[in-house]
């Protein structure tokens, strides 16, 4: 089933990696439900949770790094590859033993993108670099092209 950031790809752009919460965030889920069943807040916090957890979508595509968030109505945070410059990762001694953590995204000035916690954020990370690099070595290709004896710009 294609999610809501699939459908939403630029012509020609292709997605190169999703994210996805660990099954840690589903167990508090389903912790609380089950501690908590009984009584109403542990079903209002189950069922808030599901729909958190299953309406998040987060990205990294050849050309952007795209969080989105809602249900009803959609919030989507983006940073293209090129104004990315830097990230952080927030990892407790329990996120190093599971493998997740908390992941931000800095752009170009005040711009950043706060993911929740996820499964495998290094991961996340590489791959967000990863195609920031080859974006990159692309462009400078093409730019050799354009910019070579005989190329486009010839006229």
């Amino acid at each position: 089933m294609a999610g809501y950031l699939e459908k939403r790809l630029y012509e020609g752009e292709v997605l190169r990696y999703r994210g996805q919460f660990h099954w840690l965030e589903y167990a508090k889920a389903w912790a609380m439900l089950i501690v908590f069943g009984i009584i109403i807040f542990g079903i209002f916090y189950f069922i808030a949770q599901m729909i958190r957890l299953n309406t998040t979508e987060f990205v990294v595509t050849d050309r952007r790094v795209v969080k989105k968030t809602g249900l009803w109505s959609a919030n989507v945070e983006e940073i293209t590859l090129d104004s990315i410059e830097g990230s952080s990762l927030n990892q407790g001694i329990l996120g190093r033993i599971f493998g997740f953590g908390k992941l931000s995204v800095h752009g170009r000035g005040e711009t950043h993108i706060n993911f929740p916690n996820m499964a495998h954020p290094q991961r996340f990370r590489a791959e967000a670099e990863k195609s920031k690099q080859t974006a990159r070595l692309s462009l400078s290709a093409h730019a050799m092209t354009a910019l070579a004896p005989g190329g486009p710009l010839v006229g």
